[in-house]
């Protein structure tokens, strides 16, 4: 049982940083555009092209994610295949596995990332004062 909820904790954890990265590009956009002040902080958005920086490195060098490792082995302990049964890990499983050659994938990311670096090139952040 133990396993089985660190495994579900992962996951969540998992959703959360692509509902992060997805849909914080989507806010920085569409902020830039309506003028909100908010998604121009240097730390959100630092944090935001480090997070999508950090997925084109894993494509670069081939590296599984470390939350699919991690979700793995936990589910591995807990007995369980790495594909869980019930229904919110179903639908999570369902919402960030998809049956697409790896290669899919890679240019996705890849792709992403650089319209991430191009918003953050043309729409940048305010940097921190040296007050």
């Amino acid at each position: 049982m133990l396993w089985e909820t660190l495994a579900d904790a992962v996951l969540v954890i998992h959703a959360a940083f692509i509902v992060f990265v997805v849909f914080g590009f989507g806010a920085i956009l569409l902020g830039v555009a309506r003028g909100w002040g908010w998604v121009r902080n240097f730390t959100f958005r630092l944090l935001h092209l480090f997070s999508i920086a950090f997925v084109c490195a894993e494509v670069l060098t081939g590296e599984m994610c470390p939350l699919t490792v991690l979700e793995s082995e936990l589910r591995r302990r807990a007995g369980q295949s790495p594909y869980p049964g019930d229904f919110i890990t179903y639908w999570l499983h369902r919402l960030i596995y998809y049956n697409w050659p790896p290669w899919v994938f890679g240019a996705l990311y890849l792709s992403f990332g650089a319209l991430v670096i191009l918003a953050f090139v043309l729409a940048p952040p305010r940097w921190p004062r040296g007050d």
